[in-house]
């Protein structure tokens, strides 16, 4: 599958390098709108892939050794990971976390796909930062990612995978004495800290929830825009594999519009924001000012937006 960035498939704000409270992030020079780091994976195997579903709010616990699944593709190493997650529920935050066991770790690489399998964004292994223990959990690579599926798509696809460069890397823990120490304002006791070697084996845990500050666009801006959605082989958990049908493209829907026509001042003002927006690159702030424009009764925002991005485009 040909791997290309595209304004109307993503876009990135300054916020996604900003992270989250307690997280650090590695490198902060990832940019997931660049696919062409990740490997070439057929279209055809990835419609293969048993798609595991992910619901809201609920964390999905995956043990590599017996469902991970095959995919010979690029150098991807090992088995791997492949979830479904509700895309019509509004902007995503998704966590990813890779236990560390007995001085291994897997260290997972992420590839996001629109509804029609086509890659709109990849987080490489360096997004995944070392997280130490805590009183629910193990120590970890972990990673947030903040997506906004596209208007009228009903899915979207993350595969999670390691590559063979990963494998040649390691992950330096801390010592339990060290961060029972740090915890309890103790003097940190002068130790070597385990390390830990990567391996195509590990337990990955999957939460998605919703938030109201994402940065990434997925998928085509308009859902009746482009193709109709892929049909998967498969949408569910290995263990009860079912044959999913492909999932209906919605229109998109537009916010009533007040019977007040809305007016020229404010109608102005809203336009140039439009433009702005999309000159910026920050498609999801674009996104938002037409459906305010629209909610207060404005005629020209979506024409002055879907004209704003063909030129940028």
């Amino acid at each position: 599958m040909k791997m290309k960035k595209s304004l109307v498939a993503l876009c990135l704000s300054a916020g996604l390098l900003t992270g989250v409270p307690g997280i650090v992030l590695a490198d902060v020079n990832v940019v997931p709108q660049d696919t062409s780091a990740a490997p070439a994976i057929p279209a055809s195997a990835l419609q293969q892939l048993q798609w595991t579903p992910v619901a809201q709010s609920k964390t999905q616990t995956t043990s590599l050794a017996t469902t991970g699944q095959r995919l010979n593709a690029g150098d991807i190493a090992g088995p791997v990971a492949a979830y479904s997650v509700p895309a019509n529920i509004g902007e995503l935050t998704i966590t990813l976390s890779s236990e560390a066991k007995k001085n291994e770790v897997f260290a997972p690489n992420v590839l996001v796909l629109d509804q029609n399998l086509t890659p709109s964004a990849f987080f490489p292994s360096s997004y995944f930062t070392y997280q130490q223990p805590g009183v629910m959990s193990a120590d970890r690579l972990e990673g947030t990612l903040k997506l906004t599926p596209a208007l009228g798509q009903q899915k979207i696809y993350l595969l999670v995978f390691t590559t063979n460069k990963d494998l040649q890397n390691t992950t330096t823990m801390i010592d339990p004495a060290k961060a029972y120490a740090k915890g309890a304002g103790n003097a940190i006791p002068d130790i070597p800290d385990p390390i830990a070697r990567h391996s195509t084996d590990g337990t990955l845990k999957l939460k998605v929830s919703t938030n109201s500050a994402s940065s990434v666009l997925v998928g085509p801006l308009f859902g009746s825009s482009g193709p109709g959605p892929v049909t998967v082989g498969n949408t569910a958990a290995p263990a009860t594999a079912y044959a999913a049908p492909a999932a209906a493209t919605a229109p998109a829907v537009s916010p009533a519009a007040k019977s007040e026509p809305m007016l020229n001042d404010t109608e102005s003002y809203f336009n140039q924001a439009i433009k702005q927006a999309v000159a910026q690159g920050d498609i999801d702030k674009a996104l938002k000012l037409l459906n305010e424009a629209e909610r207060l009764g404005s005629t020209s925002a979506r024409s002055t937006f879907i004209s704003s991005v063909k030129g940028k485009g």
